[in-house]
């Protein structure tokens, strides 16, 4: 095959073949480790971060393989196609790691309408090697319709105003499939500078344009998720922070006689935004002079778990206005988690504080104990029976009576308050706290203790904090 090249521009020298081995080696070497992190991206098509990396990596062995095709025949050279094959070749396209498979070569004499094709150029395009390459005249009749439009110009550039050839269009093969090729060519000049040949690499990049287009589609997909997780955590977040007490800071309740609660509760969010959970607190003034204390948890994010929480915290409210001892109001909010559509499990603590009395009704459903801080020394309240909300339809809840004294600090907490730590030494830092609780002079400062120690880096999931503290 002539040379590729205009008559007046020297002949490039080949690069020397230990050069060309060498980078080889390193191409694979890098195609190994590449191979590596793919294996190590998990398949199951269920996290959107995961499809991305898994696809880009599938693009980037794409590429390699290509690149280690390109290499290997650079140091073997074109290969001829023969004049007579042992047998016609099968119509299938060629395995994706032949080197047939990847680039062929061709030139178009005008002077003479030959034209010389290497045997690579007949496996892509799917056509028998004994027979006569086609011209640029009949190389359209392989073409997709919509494509040939596309291929005419480019080579009418090159003729005509000497242009180099640089795109892609489809063929479609005697067996059907169709193939995506892209040409890059140039005019070989005359001596009088007139074109009287034109030369072309073609390569099929079918199975490299099809994982370029699965990188496209997934970081779309992958782009719309995070829209759409972005969309939902707003709402949940407003849907949150409409449903939870709109008192900030200290509260005291009842607001008029002795042995009053001062009041303070705090959410601390987990350390990843956007796992916004179903955590809740509340502190309520009831019509019969009693205060109730709640907090709850349940499973999950997102905005169904919101939505579920302000439905428990609405029932609780509303129960606890009826004068439900909170024994009774667990067994009714587990027969309404029980009722729903989506079936979920949650934890809660419910308190009816009387002041004339101080005295404490509570009682428990898979929760955390209250934490009650006296004299310095802080202990875990004895928990009464409870499973968690959701898990038994025929749950019964039992209560316990606690009577207080002034100063008496009650903690109680959501379990993620100690996600993230060793929670027995969680548990007994918390406990530890009771001197610097026993210095603090309002329910507010001690909040901030705890936020303090637990409210660090690292969180694993949402937590509410809230702290009662007996008036003299």
């Amino acid at each position: 095959m002539p040379s590729p090249v205009s008559a007046d521009r020297p002949a490039a020298q080949p690069p020397g073949r230990g050069s060309v081995e060498a980078l080889i080696t390193q191409a694979r070497r890098l195609k190994g480790d590449v191979d590596a992190v793919r294996r190590d991206t998990r398949s199951d098509g269920t996290d959107p971060e995961e499809r991305w990396q898994r696809a880009l990596c599938d693009l980037a062995l794409h590429q390699l393989d290509d690149l280690d095709a390109h290499l290997a025949q650079l140091r073997d050279g074109p290969q001829p196609a023969p004049a007579e094959p042992a047998a016609p070749p099968a119509p299938a396209a060629a395995p994706s790691g032949s080197l047939l498979s990847r680039v062929g070569s061709a030139e178009w004499d005008l002077l003479t309408d030959e034209a010389t094709w290497s045997g690579e150029l007949y496996q892509i395009l799917g056509l028998d090697p004994a027979r006569p390459a086609l011209t640029l005249d009949e190389l359209p009749s392989l073409v997709l319709d919509e494509d040939r439009p596309k291929l005419t110009a480019m080579v009418t550039d090159c003729l005509v105003d000497a242009k180099p050839i640089d795109g892609e269009f489809r063929v479609v093969r005697p067996d059907a499939s169709v193939r995506t090729v892209h040409m890059m060519g140039e005019p070989v000049l005359g001596a009088d500078g007139g074109t009287t040949s034109m030369w072309a690499v073609l390569r099929d990049v079918s199975e490299l344009r099809r994982s370029q287009l699965t990188v496209r589609e997934t970081r779309d997909s992958l782009h719309r998720h995070r829209r759409r997780e972005q969309t939902e955590h707003r709402i949940a977040a407003e849907l949150q922070e409409a449903v939870l007490p709109p008192w900030r800071g200290s509260l005291r309740l009842p607001r008029q006689g002795p042995g009053a609660l001062d009041l303070a509760a705090h959410r601390l969010p987990a350390a990843t935004p956007t796992l916004l959970g179903g955590d809740w607190y509340d502190a309520l003034e009831l019509t019969d002079g009693q205060t109730l204390l709640s907090v709850g948890d349940l499973t999950g994010q997102g905005v169904a778990v919101a939505s579920g929480m302000a439905t428990l915290l609405g029932a609780v409210r509303g129960m606890a206005m009826t004068g439900t001892d909170p024994g009774h109001l667990l067994t009714l909010l587990n027969q309404l988690l029980d009722t729903t559509v989506q079936p979920a499990l949650g934890s809660a603590v419910c308190c009816r504080y009387r002041p004339e009395t101080r005295t404490l009704l509570w009682a428990q459903a898979g929760h955390p104990a209250p934490l009650l801080y006296r004299d310095g020394t802080g202990r875990v309240l004895n928990t009464p029976d409870g499973v968690l909300l959701g898990a038994s339809s025929g749950a019964v809840y039992g209560q316990s009576v606690l009577t207080l004294r002034p100063g008496d600090l009650l903690l109680l907490h959501t379990d993620g308050l100690l996600s993230g730590h060793d929670r027995t030494a969680a548990a007994d830092r918390l406990l530890g706290l009771a001197p610097r609780f026993g210095a603090a002079r309002t329910a507010q400062d001690c909040v901030r203790t705890v936020v303090e120690e637990f409210g660090g880096a690292g969180r694993e999931d949402d937590a509410c904090v809230l702290v009662a503290k007996v008036t003299t």
